[in-house]
């Protein structure tokens, strides 16, 4: 359990750290932060901060250097105190609601946005269809075994598609089935009742049983067209930073942004439904991202959940991070509905 005042020599050494790139050391911190604390003093709390896994130094004779513990203490500090939108959030969402050429124009754009105002890596994922909340199934014959399958999502989005039936069927008995589907599946992602279906859809319907198996099935082909895409914007701007001036750290972040499902799938494992999350260093299973961090916004619209994203060093500017991402994706939410 930290003391309040080292407490505050872990934010301050963090913040110095992040405004400066310089190692924070005991005379900096007394004269810009804890005027009523003197420099031994706080070199005596450094050093037990140090032991307690909070600090490092580069050589002896340097100031200290935060830790991931450090940083996540910072971060939850942010995180209980209000973020001002950035002042350029107006345009910003100019700039956004112009991009009318569909979600996946509007999300690459973002993602190039992210990065430049950040100087980090901006990365906006795209759920995969089954992942959104259904509403509603039905099936209208068209003639023969031919039928048109309408797929209702969550915010109105619908998905339709001629299938062809192993028989022909009444319409009576479509209504039936899509009932069925409906009941099971609305209010749920479709990973959750895939299963579920092919179990409990049948229950009556056992004499067109290989009829209502293709319906679930060419369901499922619909809803899992397409996995997670992702957009990622703003990589050659981190080379303006001085954490990424080592050519050895600098290619490892473009390794990992080369390896799009497994950067989608981490994109994923570490966001939250709602609310910012915030991945620090050691904390990320990826060996690739030990010496970055990963904040991530969700947002969501035209039935699709989105997660926005930042991927910078570990000397990021949290705050002015989190208050951007916070900006753009509340605006992006009206974007996608609107």
């Amino acid at each position: 359990m930290l003391t309040e005042r080292q407490l505050e020599i872990v934010l301050s050494v963090v913040y110095e750290y992040i405004q400066t790139g310089e190692p924070a050391g005991s005379r900096t911190i007394s004269k810009k932060y804890l005027r009523g604390s003197s420099a031994a003093t706080i070199r005596n709390e450094m050093a037990d901060l140090e032991d307690m896994g909070y600090f490092y130094q580069p050589h002896t004779s340097a100031g200290r250097l935060p830790t991931s513990k450090a940083y996540r203490l910072y971060v939850d500090s942010i995180m209980q105190r209000d973020r001002p939108a950035p002042a350029e959030t107006e345009k910003w969402k100019r700039e956004i609601r112009e991009q009318r050429q569909g979600i996946d124009i509007m999300l690459s754009y973002v993602s190039q946005l992210l990065g430049k105002a950040t100087n980090c890596v901006g990365v906006a994922a795209l759920s995969a269809l089954e992942e959104v909340e259904i509403q509603r199934v039905s099936f209208v014959r068209l003639g023969g075994s031919t039928v048109l399958l309408l797929i209702v999502l969550e915010g109105g989005l619908v998905h339709n598609a001629n299938i062809q039936l192993p028989c022909e069927l009444s319409q009576d008995i479509l209504d039936e089935l899509g009932r069925k589907i409906s009941a099971v599946a609305c209010g749920h992602p479709w990973s959750q009742v895939r299963d579920a279906l092919f179990t409990y859809v049948l229950d009556g319907l056992e004499r067109v049983w290989d009829t209502c198996r293709e319906a679930v099935v060419q369901i499922d082909a619909i809803l899992n067209r397409r996995s997670s895409r992702l957009f990622v914007g703003g990589a050659r701007h981190i080379l303006s930073l001085p954490d990424f001036q080592d050519i050895g750290k600098f290619q490892t972040v473009l390794s990992l942004l080369e390896q799009e499902q497994a950067l989608a799938e981490m994109v994923e494992r570490y966001s939250i439904k709602q609310g910012v999350s915030v991945a620090i260093g050691d904390e990320i299973s990826e060996e690739m991202m030990k010496d970055c961090s990963l904040v991530l916004v969700p947002s969501a619209g035209y039935g699709r959940r989105t997660i926005l994203g930042l991927i910078g060093p570990l000397r990021m500017d949290y705050e002015k991070s989190i208050a951007i991402l916070e900006a753009i994706a509340g605006d992006l939410d009206d974007s996608l509905i609107n």
